[in-house]
């Protein structure tokens, strides 16, 4: 498992007749930001404590860092950072009480600190606000700080669930500026979204719906996974339009996106129809092409069951 920084095998968690995580397989590589993506109640907190070794599988066991989450929990605590959705940070504290404060819980030398700690607060812009109160930070400044908190030990793996929610898009470029510069020192990321968008950031992803792993694939492959041509219109009322045409001839699926519809169809021969039958119906077309499908458009088609498993 040289080149494998989390190995997950036949993962599986219930609470009574809910199954949270539903017999997870899955290899992360060392230096690459994996993203886990999905909806919520996914599942993908519930894997993120598995992994961190924060509960217990029912059954089914992973490694990481080379530990075994059933019976090393706690060397597996010592190589990880992990940032939940509502990290620990103290807000009556500074930013740099609270990095110092988890300095101490990861006993980090003293002799290493300063370093760190001016490495920490350079890249994540919080040099200026080192003796702000946590509590009067702006949402997207106390993710940036508990970031440095969670890398103060310097892990090899980082678990982030969903880090940038509720955080102004801004600071969201921002907060995956910083985990880009972490990849370059060869940092493991295992991050969660509910976001579709930020999938488009990942290594690879793997796409979570009640508990199963639907696929797993760099963006782009996941997106060329469905089988059916997709065309975008853009149109006058486009949920008008979606209505019209969805369940017609040659429509397998149809999206909506602001101005534009997404169109998937069995053939492209089918779009010069389906065209006419917007216009017949009063809905005025700008443009039209044919494009790649949206994680959103290949995470829909899947839970649906358009896409072969």
């Amino acid at each position: 498992m040289s080149d494998v920084a989390i190995r997950i095998a036949d993962l599986t968690k219930t609470f009574g007749d809910n199954i949270a995580v539903d017999h997870l397989d899955l290899d992360v590589f060392k230096g690459e930001l994996f993203g886990l993506v999905g909806p919520d109640g996914a599942g993908k907190t519930t894997t993120m404590r598995l992994l961190s070794s924060v509960m217990e599988p029912s059954s089914g066991v992973a490694f990481v860092a080379g530990h075994s989450i059933l019976t090393e929990g706690e060397r597996i605590k010592e190589k990880i950072g992990y940032m939940s959705q509502r990290f620990g940070l103290y807000e009556d504290l500074t930013v740099m009480e609270n990095i110092l404060f988890y300095a101490d819980i990861y006993d980090v030398p003293g002799r290493e600190r300063p370093a760190r700690i001016e490495k920490l607060l350079s890249f994540s812009n919080l040099t200026p606000f080192r003796d702000r109160l946590a509590g009067k930070l702006s949402g997207g400044m106390k993710q940036k700080l508990g970031l440095a908190c969670a890398l103060i030990h310097t892990p090899e793996v980082l678990f982030l669930d969903e880090p940038t929610n509720g955080v102004d898009p801004v600071s969201r470029r921002d907060f995956w500026r910083i985990l880009y510069d972490l990849l370059k020192e060869q940092v493991t990321i295992f991050v969660s979204t509910s976001y579709l968008d930020e999938a488009e950031r990942c290594t690879r992803i793997g796409l979570m719906h009640k508990g199963k792993l639907l696929i797993k694939d760099e963006p782009v492959k996941v997106k060329k996974s469905l089988v059916f041509p997709m065309s975008e219109i853009w149109c006058d009322n486009p949920r008008s339009a979606a209505e019209l045409i969805r369940g017609g001839a040659g429509v397998k699926k149809v999206n909506v996106y602001g101005d534009r519809i997404h169109v998937l169809v069995e053939s492209k021969e089918a779009i010069p129809g389906i065209i006419q039958k917007l216009k017949s119906g009063a809905i005025g077309i700008k443009d039209y092409r044919e494009v790649l499908p949206s994680i959103e458009d290949v995470f829909i088609s899947m839970v649906e069951g358009e896409v072969s498993k």
